[in-house]
This record gives structure tokens, C-alpha cells and sequence, in this order.
């Protein structure tokens, strides 16, 4: 299999991760006013939607394994970390919603260190710095959306 992804985002990719981050703000603000939305709505959206999000996190590594590179020992590990934060954000729905936004604003992070340690080994490092922009609003954005709860 080919490896087809340049080594860094370009404008168009790095504008589409920016507009993945509107439900994130949009959410965390509209927990602070139950007023426009029921508080259940904001947080409970804010906390499926990094979940979805933290799928998708997960979803790259498979790709990344697909590709068979760099070692058999590195891809074995991929692909269980592929798996990890999907089944790790399923568990956090199940907590009420001021924990699971706590726990999925600490899974983002978890991602970004894991980001941290392979992408180098795949040339991807030029992606860390979007990553480390996402990853800060995002993760804020559910710890707003945590204190916002009442």
C-alpha cells in the first residue's frame, strides 16, 4: 500500500480542522447560557461530539497501520492504539456529563503525546503543530463545557 499524505496540513486541511472546532466552542459557550439551549443538550452534544471526535484520533493509526511501515513491532501497537480512544470515549459517555467532559478534555491530550511519540516514525511531525492548536481548544473547550454544568 501506498502512503499518499503530505508531511504537513495544507491551508484547506488546516481550514477544515479549525471549522471541526465550532461544535467545540459553540457547545462549551451554550452550556453557560441553559436559557438559548437546555443544559443537557450543550453538554451531552459537547461530550458526543469529542467522542466522535476522539474516533476519528484513533481512525488515523489504523491508516497508518494499513500502510505496513515502520515495523511489525511498531504496527502491532498501532493498531491497538487505533481502537483505544474510541472504546476509552464510549466509556466516558457512560459517566454523567461534568466527568465525561473532564476525562474526554484528559483523552485529547492522551492522543496528542501519542501524535507525539509516531508521527515522527511516519515523517508527520510537520502535523504536530495544528494537532497541538486543535487539541488545546478542543480539550479547553470541554473543560468550559464541564464547569458550565450546574
Amino acid at each position: 500500500m501506498t502512503r499518499n499524505v503530505p508531511n504537513r496540513p495544507s491551508a484547506f486541511i488546516y481550514g477544515l480542522g479549525l471549522a471541526g472546532l465550532i461544535p467545540f466552542v459553540g457547545l462549551a459557550a451554550l452550556s453557560w447560557v441553559p436559557e438559548i439551549m437546555p443544559e443537557s443538550f450543550s453538554s451531552r452534544g459537547l461530550a458526543s461530539y469529542a467522542a466522535v471526535i476522539l474516533s476519528f484520533l484513533g481512525a488515523i493509526y489504523w491508516g497508518l497501520a494499513m500502510s505496513g511501515t515502520p515495523s511489525d513491532s511498531t504496527t502491532d501497537r498501532i493498531w491497538l492504539w487505533g481502537v483505544s480512544p474510541s472504546v476509552l470515549a464510549w466509556l466516558a459517555q457512560l459517566l454523567p456529563e461534568f466527568w465525561a467532559l473532564l476525562l474526554l478534555s484528559g483523552l485529547l491530550w492522551v492522543c496528542f503525546i501519542v501524535d507525539r511519540i509516531f508521527y515522527p516514525k511516519y515523517q508527520l511531525q510537520g502535523w504536530l503543530p495544528m494537532r497541538l492548536l486543535l487539541t488545546t481548544v478542543a480539550s479547553f473547550s470541554c473543560v468550559v463545557g464541564a464547569l458550565g454544568i450546574r
